[in-house]
């Protein structure tokens, strides 16, 4: 967990869970002890931060996570479980697979480094493909352009630092976007449909194509969310408040199917100029 980080997440509605699951949500949604919106991702980092500065140092906890963001509308409950334990094994076999072992030694221990590894085949070998499902997607440094396809710029929330929420309270800084399941993968699946025809199979294709293919995972009712996370302490008021990443690229996707071939470019040119300097900031002084 980083803090510099965005989060592209799912909530089920209770119904999809299994009965005992459902007893468990319910009863931690009603727990008064749990974290709550505003510390949860403050609560996530500090765990993994505490665990990699261990001595030796954890890659994953030793058990699932217990908590989950949740969501209420009309009175049904969203849950989005942390999933933290998944998360973080395969966070690390990516590393672990992309790294030199003798780096590798710099960072994780070989013995822990193993460990962490056959761990993680046990639980896949036990629970199967299926459960290798995560509900929480995570991007450092940058939004990734596919993630904006399932959102509309109408569903944006700004929130800046001193702004008031509900009952006068002060909320943190940040910027979300929240849709249905239905409406994000109708709008993945016409994203796809005019990338292929008009521009082909290029990286972005792949890209949107893995999105939507994660969306189609969960139960048809769920809500998705973009947030922004970390990535707010990288952007002033000014550039968040400027920040119309969504609406511009369904504005470049609508230029593509209409032949308004420059405003295509020019909106997608915007969205892409934007987090390329954003991502630059991570190799930087």
């Amino acid at each position: 967990m980083l803090p510099y980080a965005a989060y592209l997440r799912v909530y089920e509605p209770l119904a999809a869970f299994t009965p005992s699951e459902r007893d468990s949500w319910a009863a931690y949604a009603e727990a008064t002890d749990r974290p709550r919106r505003a510390s949860a991702l403050h609560a996530e980092h500090g765990e993994a931060v505490r665990r990699l500065l261990g001595v030796p140092p954890s890659p994953a906890p030793a058990q699932e996570s217990p908590n989950a963001y949740l969501r209420r509308v009309e009175e049904v409950l969203y849950v989005c479980p942390w999933q933290s334990r998944l998360r973080s094994w395969l966070a690390f076999s990516r590393f672990r697979g992309a790294t030199p072992v003798r780096l590798m030694e710099q960072f994780v221990p070989i013995s822990i480094a193993e460990q962490t590894a056959d761990d993680f085949d046990r639980f896949k070998r036990r629970s199967g493909s299926a459960a290798l499902r995560t509900h929480i997607r995570t991007s450092t440094w940058h939004v990734p352009t596919s993630w904006f396809i399932p959102f509309d710029g109408n569903e944006r929330w700004l929130v800046l630092d001193g702004d008031r929420g509900p009952g006068g309270t002060t909320t943190m800084r940040n910027l979300l976007y929240v849709t249905s399941m239905a409406q994000a993968r109708r709008r993945s699946a016409r994203a796809l449909q005019i990338i292929r025809k008009y521009v082909g199979q290029v990286a972005v294709t792949a890209e949107v194509e893995e999105v939507a293919r994660w969306l189609e995972e969960f139960h048809p009712h769920s809500l998705v969310e973009l947030d922004y996370g970390g990535i707010v302490h990288l952007m002033d008021d000014e550039k968040l408040q400027a920040d119309q990443s969504v609406a511009e690229l369904s504005a470049a996707l609508t230029g593509l199917e209409t032949g308004e071939e420059e405003l295509a470019f020019a909106m997608y040119q915007r969205v892409i100029l934007r987090w390329r300097s954003i991502q630059l900031l991570e190799s930087a002084n």
